[in-house]
């Protein structure tokens, strides 16, 4: 059969059923991505004859002797296409994984259809941009700034690998053909709760391409944890490569290595499995109860589980002050229990992993992770290897948002490959990512708050009951982070928390963004509001009275001694900001007709700059023989930014162009030791350490200029592509060839997550909800922010709009729907929905620049924040809106129905 891909042809004989996404990309088109292979997101478009398609959907056969132009083809004599053009100036983009797809179809709309991008982007899904930037694009609307030397921070440079990204040359983790490339996939456990009795091969063996299948009989019987953290210690030890007991639906439990993709799915359906099944519970509550049955009542201490016995992995119970007198004290007293439910993070790019053991006898792994340390000593652990024994790297990463801050991949695919001596491959689907991946951990809050009749809080109390799943990776550390940052928001001198993490019989719990705040967000948010009205206090009002100030010590409810701080403040002037929109009639006007109601919310948080368990960095910079700089740092790049902020930060301390700074990045055997990009330590951890080593190499520069000039090192400066010492000029070519000691040309420095400096932030939305069907309308959304020094405008407001996108997402409609049985039934984007272009309106994004004094060049991180508190703003405009309390996320349009309809105003809803 003969087809022409991007004016090429080839000769080639697709396999049965073969789509044609699967198709070009076997022939090296790597620029078309997966995302979901059922025709949802949008990742995979391609032109069939200059009209886009969803590649997914169309047999490859049906392209014989048609034109089918990628990406990769988009380009025309060296030239980009308008459109690629216009997305790289307008830098619509952030981990680049949609790009492929957004561009080809907007690239093939009319003018005419332009205007009504709503509709004609529906079809192409984007988790990271919030849409903005990529309307700006189809506009022409440019937001990349020049490059010159000395002004990097704060300039609006563009990605690096910016180009790369819009002729789809950047390879993301399953963007390579490798010689004998194996392939993996796993059977899993139809069961929430059962143990593996017996297994037989046989049948799947016998298929045509199955080299091997593998039980937990044939794996490293090591406990450990699927998270990360440099503090191993704060997970759990309750998980194993493969077990001979699954504790949820999904479960892997068995690993079936093929020749083919295809091959490895047919053995994991031939693979006999016989189970016992065993009694299972979905709800955290009931889980403690004494007659619940056990998840993991067979690990002892070692697995750091505290009470086995009533499914509870962590307990945290702690007091400031004396609460009971703070409610004592009250003129009035407000309670109520939240419910927050499992939030798939839904990034682009699926978990996979490539591995496979290179000539020099080491063990190479190709992954998707934020953390490729940790993941490196990860595998020595389970592997009884020498971390030296192992190199693992990303290069592009399709988005994270904390849901590859975890092992879930790599360790099959090295276990397959150190068994058959062959690189094998691993790549998650849409549907795994939903049943066997992690998800955003399911809450119920109760929250109790104490005032005085002018609204001065005199006791805050907050119970958690945390859903941790059937694994607790992550549990305690989001338990302990729910009860922390939006506790630590309000001044208060009595506090009390009390919260639980528990196992049960769901899919595993992990980091999302936000990493347990934004839960507690929407409960303490909500419960000011209430207890403001209760008193008749308005909600600005309310929040001015009791709202952490500049020189308060930043304290939750730990009585003990801790390293979080305030570097900066700016929370006064993001409130007042927000106040100040919300009046100014911006946005838009609420429908006609009495059937609209209109209400006003607004929400603030505080939220620290990093983790509190340990986080720590090195960077490496160096002067190469060619004048140029380098930098070695091992943070992930997977949309957040940190590349370009990086090389932003060495370049202002090194009075450069950001150009100038060459970088390697995410590679264990190519940078020093980084713990990970999660918990906003990119920029206070790493970032830091990247200001730390270009200081460190500026004075090395400076003082071998010195001695070669003669002149003192007052006099000497740099100046881009010289050393300026007084009259006299030198090049940085010539600096390291007459430099009396090179070895003083290689810098290392180190930075660590403490003390932890504050970000602040407040938001505010302005709604009209329809009384009798529910639809809630966003006439207006603001975002003021206090992230200190901002090193990369464009990057900053896109990392704010993909939050709040996010959030408005998490608000309104998603959810994971898990069935009696403990499946998911709602596991593709048809059925789970993430917001759509048309489900996102254009947010106000107001930057209070400040100074932190312990952040790198006085910069606080963004990327994390944004989405804490826009539901708790949403569920404040619904209730202002409405005059009934709704406890329960998602805010739909069916549940706000049923709760208008059977609550009278000025009450409460599910």
């Amino acid at each position: 059969m003969s087809y022409r891909i991007n004016g090429k042809a080839f000769a080639a004989e697709p396999r049965p059923g073969q789509c044609l996404r699967t198709f070009v990309r076997d022939l090296g088109w790597f620029g078309v991505k997966k995302g979901c292979d059922a025709g949802d997101c949008g990742a995979c478009t391609v032109w069939l004859d200059s009209k886009p398609v969803h590649s997914c959907l169309v047999p490859a056969f049906r392209a014989e002797g048609r034109e089918v132009t990628t990406l990769q083809g988009l380009a025309s004599d060296g030239e980009l296409h308008p459109m690629q053009q216009a997305f790289l100036d307008a830098q619509a983009f952030q981990c680049g994984f949609c790009a492929a797809g957004m561009i080809m179809t907007s690239a093939s709309l009319s003018d005419e259809q332009k205007t009504d991008l709503p509709f004609h982007l529906k079809g192409n899904l984007c988790r990271c941009t919030g849409y903005h930037s990529i309307e700006d694009a189809v506009r022409g609307v440019a937001s990349v700034a020049e490059d010159k030397a000395g002004q990097a921070c704060g300039a609006s440079l563009a990605n690096p690998k910016g180009e790369a990204i819009v002729t789809g040359e950047a390879r993301y983790t399953m963007d390579v053909a490798m010689d004998g490339m194996l392939h993996l996939k796993v059977v899993r456990s139809p069961h929430a709760h059962a143990r593996i009795t017996a297994v037989r091969k046989d049948k799947a063996l016998a298929v045509p391409g199955v080299h091997a299948v593998y039980t937990w009989e044939d794996v490293p019987r090591r406990a450990f944890t699927t998270a990360t953290h440099d503090d191993f210690s704060v997970d759990p030890n309750d998980t194993y490569l493969l077990d001979d007991v699954a504790r949820h639906v999904g479960q892997r439990v068995a690993a079936v290595v093929a020749e083919t993709e295809a091959a490895a799915e047919l053995g994991c359906r031939l693979v006999e499995i016989d189970y016992e099944p065993l009694p299972a519970v979905f709800d955290a509550d009931e889980a403690m109860l004494p007659d619940a049955p056990h998840l993991h009542g067979d690990k002892n201490v070692e697995s750091r589980i505290e009470d086995a016995a009533h499914n509870v992995f962590r307990k945290i119970e702690a007091e400031v002050g004396d609460v009971a007198r703070g409610f004592a004290e009250a003129d009035a007293v407000y309670e109520g229990t939240f419910s927050m439910p499992k939030i798939q993070h839904a990034h682009m790019e699926t978990h996979g992993s490539i591995a496979w053991r290179a000539e020099d006898g080491r063990v190479h792994v190709r992954t998707s992770t934020q953390a490729p340390h940790l993941v490196k000593l990860k595998l020595a652990y389970l592997f009884q290897m020498f971390p030296h024994q192992i190199r693992v790297f990303s290069e592009h990463v399709g988005g994270g948002f904390g849901g590859k801050q975890e092992l879930l991949s790599e360790d099959l695919c090295v276990l397959a490959a150190l068994k058959t001596g062959r690189p094998v491959k691993w790549e998650f689907t849409r549907s795994e990512e939903f049943t066997s991946s992690v998800s955003r951990h399911p809450m119920k809050i109760t929250i109790k708050l104490g005032a005085k009749r002018d609204g001065v809080l005199t006791a805050m109390q907050i119970h958690t009951v945390s859903n941790t799943g059937a694994y607790g990776n992550h549990g305690g550390e989001v338990l302990g982070a729910s009860m922390s940052s939006s506790m630590a928001t309000y001044r208060c001198p009595n506090k009390k928390g009390t919260g639980y993490a528990v196992y049960t019989n769901t899919p595993p719990s992990g980091a999302f963004r936000g990493y347990g705040a934004t839960q507690s967000a929407f409960a303490i948010e909500s419960a000011i509001d209430e207890l403001g009205r209760k008193l008749g206090v308005d909600p600005f009002t309310m929040r001015r009275r009791n709202m952490i100030q500049a020189r308060d010590p930043v304290h939750s409810i730990w009585p003990t001694p801790h390293d979080s701080v305030i570097g900066s403040y700016g929370l006064d002037q993001c409130l007042d900001l927000v106040e100040q929109s919300l009046a100014s009639g911006r946005g838009e006007q609420k429908p006609d007709g009495d059937e609209w109601l209109e209400g006003r919310g607004v929400a603030i948080h505080a939220q620290d700059t990093s983790a509190p368990s340990e986080h720590r960095t090195e960077a490496h910079m160096s002067l190469k023989s060619q004048g140029t700089y380098h930098l070695a740092v091992g943070s992930a790049e997977f949309g957040n930014g940190i590349r370009n902020a990086q090389r932003q930060v060495a370049a202002a301390v090194l009075n450069t162009r950001a150009a100038a700074v060459a970088m390697d990045f995410s590679d264990t055997d190519l940078t020093p030791y980084d713990t990970g990009t999660f918990a906003s330590a990119g920029i206070s951890v790493a970032t830091l350490a990247v200001e730390r080593a270009a200081e460190a190499l500026r004075e090395s520069l400076l003082e071998a200029a010195s001695t070669i000039s003669n002149e003192p090192v007052e006099r000497c400066r740099l100046d881009d592509e010289h050393v300026r010492c007084g009259d006299r000029s030198l090049t940085l070519r010539q600096l390291f060839e007459a430099a009396p000691l090179r070895d003083k040309l290689h810098v290392a420095r180190k930075a660590y997550g403490s003390p932890r400096s504050t970000v602040f932030q407040a938001h505010g939305f302005r709604i009209a909800v329809h009384r009798v069907t529910g639809e809630i309308r966003i006439l207006q959304s603001v975002q003021a922010v206090d992230a200190g020094k901002i090193i990369n405008p464009m990057q900053a407001r896109g990392q704010v709009e993909g939050g709040i996108a996010q959030g408005i997402g998490t608000t309104l409609f998603e959810r994971m729907v898990i069935d009696a049985s403990g499946v998911v039934v709602n596991s593709t984007f048809r059925n789970y929905r993430i917001p759509a272009f048309a489900d996102i309106p254009r947010s106000e994004v107001v930057f209070v620049e400040t100074h932190d004094r312990y952040g790198p060049l006085g910069a606080k991180p963004i990327g994390e924040t944004p989405i804490i508190p826009v539901s708790a703003a949403m569920g404040n405009a619904l209730a202002d809106a409405s005059g009934v309390r709704f406890h329960s996320l998602p805010l739909s349009a069916d549940r706000i129905f049923s709760g208008l309809a059977e609550s009278p105003r000025d009450s409460d809803a599910p």
